[in-house]
């Protein structure tokens, strides 16, 4: 479980492929804080450390995740957003998030504001049902709150403490990113479902 507090940044130094499997080696100022078999999300993915090498480390990733995810096109020089999971007794400064990516979205419009970027992404309509105004969502693993919300669409915008911190700097209109809805929203959405 995390939180869409984003800690730090990584860097992606090496892409090999292993099978229908890829192998990710990551640069981070927390690599020595880190240890084997920890999950850690990567621009909102849950991954396993499997391997720490210096200030290195590798994780894996699997075909599910690569159909699910922007991991696929990643190759060395990316920067990942990384967040270590939710320790229990610490504050919940973003909302909860599971680290389980349902889907990407298009980066279809970005602003500069005066003091904040605007973002608008488009999303598989599909999901709709679980995006509501004003409500958490966490995109390449930032918690956000969304607003001007539509069948396929939302915007959010961020600050520059966030700019600066994240991979936010490197979207672009056009770019693919991690997109995770709320979860409560989906139990909701499932209860709902089920009672019909």
């Amino acid at each position: 479980m995390f939180t869409g507090i984003i800690e730090a940044k990584g860097l992606v130094k090496d892409v090999q492929h292993n099978g229908s499997n890829v192998e990710l080696w990551i640069e981070s100022s927390i690599t020595h804080e880190l240890k084997i078999d920890q999950s850690v999300a990567h621009s909102g993915v849950c991954l396993t450390v499997v391997e720490i090498k210096g200030d290195m480390y590798r994780v894996t990733v699997v075909e599910e995740t690569l159909n699910k995810t922007n991991l696929g096109s990643w190759k060395p020089g990316d920067t990942v957003n990384l967040e270590r999971s939710l320790k229990v007794g610490s504050r919940l400064d973003g909302h909860f998030v599971q680290g389980h990516v349902d889907a990407t979205a298009v980066c279809i419009e970005k602003q500069t504001l005066e003091g904040s970027w605007l973002f608008r992404f488009q999303f598989p309509a599909e999901y709709a049902a679980l995006v509501i105004e004003k409500g958490s969502i966490c995109i390449n693993g930032v918690s956000l709150t969304v607003f001007n919300v539509g069948n396929d669409e939302c915007t959010v915008t961020i600050i520059p403490y966030t700019y600066e911190h994240t991979n936010f700097n490197a979207i672009e209109k056009g770019s693919r990113v991690n997109i995770e809805f709320d979860v409560l929203g989906k139990y909701l959405l499932r209860q709902k479902e089920l009672a019909v």
